[in-house]
């Protein structure tokens, strides 16, 4: 039956006058759109204008389907340009590294600068395993460390960053010139997040290969595993960006784990969206603030994944 680009041509038609000049707008042949309304027609089974009057006049079969172009074709464009430029209300964000929290929240105002009209609500916690609930839409944004194969998700990779022991200026080894190694910590009571035991980045790369098993203590709370630390408790390992400020008014000092456990963050998001606008311009606020914020990180994306970002 009738078509978009029927009602596109009738509209022009009707305000250009003829069919010459209704052919130039579109770049075809006069012959060509000639021919098209002659199909037209001919599938409607009644005529939409008159031939051979100067400006064209219609039907009123023509009137009523010119109308329609009306009320039809700037819903069409509306609806076009939304797709095109209306993105995310709401950015779903969860975070598996629970110390993102610390520099997320600054890179947060960066984008609602930009973006006052999307809202932000994120997810955090520890025990929390958010990536399923991305591939079944629950979550548009995941930030993480661990890459799922086969899971039809695209991770984009943020930056690398350091994990270092975290000492109090009064224990043992934060005076001890060589790197640190595992067997200095068979005796310790290391306190970490309550996560499986395969998730801990000091015990993946650096105990565990060494047979090394030091006391556990599990602690829910940054800001109380810090203060334990401080006080004497036990110790810990932790992105740097997170006691980067405790250890400037020295409460607690850092030291390289071994030659250095250096991990990715990734912004995971479902195949296909990484290229919506809201999403890149979420990730290039979050890129921004860490490269001008952050210590002992690197390999910061690529700018030129941002070619289409649009502040």
């Amino acid at each position: 039956m009738i078509e978009i680009k029927h009602l596109r041509t009738l509209q022009i038609l009707k305000n250009s006058g003829s069919l010459s000049s209704t052919a130039i707008q579109l770049h075809q042949t006069q012959s060509a759109i000639s021919h098209q309304c002659n199909e037209l027609e001919k599938r409607l089974g009644f005529k939409l204008f008159i031939r051979k009057t100067n400006p064209i006049k219609f039907t009123i079969q023509g009137k009523i389907l010119l109308k329609l172009s009306k009320e039809i074709l700037p819903k069409i464009d509306k609806a076009i340009k939304n797709c095109k430029y209306t993105h995310h209300k709401v950015i779903k964000i969860a975070i598996e590294c629970h110390s993102c929290i610390h520099w997320l929240i600054p890179a947060l105002k960066i984008f609602h600068k930009n973006w006052p009209k999307v809202e932000i609500d994120f997810y955090s916690d520890m025990i929390f395993s958010p990536q399923p609930s991305l591939q079944q839409g629950k979550l548009d944004i995941v930030l993480t460390s661990e890459v799922l194969p086969k899971s039809n998700l695209i991770y984009i990779p943020m930056f690398d960053f350091e994990v270092r022991l975290i000492l109090s200026p009064n224990h043992p080894l934060a005076k001890k010139e060589q790197n640190i190694i595992p067997e200095d910590l068979s005796s310790e009571i290391l306190m970490t997040y309550p996560v499986e035991r395969h998730r801990l980045d000091i015990w993946k790369f650096f105990l565990q290969p060494a047979g090394i098993t030091p006391i556990f203590k599990n602690v829910n709370n940054t800001s109380l595993l810090i203060q334990m630390v401080s006080a004497q408790m036990g110790i810990t390992a932790l992105p740097y960006w997170v006691v980067d400020d405790f250890e400037k008014q020295n409460l607690i000092v850092t030291r390289k784990i071994g030659k250095g456990i250096w991990k990715r963050l990734y912004a995971a998001v479902r195949n296909g969206e990484q290229k919506e606008l809201t999403i890149q311009n979420f990730i290039f606020s979050i890129s921004s603030h860490v490269n001008s914020h952050l210590k002992l990180i690197r390999h910061i994306l690529h700018p030129s994944y941002f070619k289409n970002v649009k502040y």
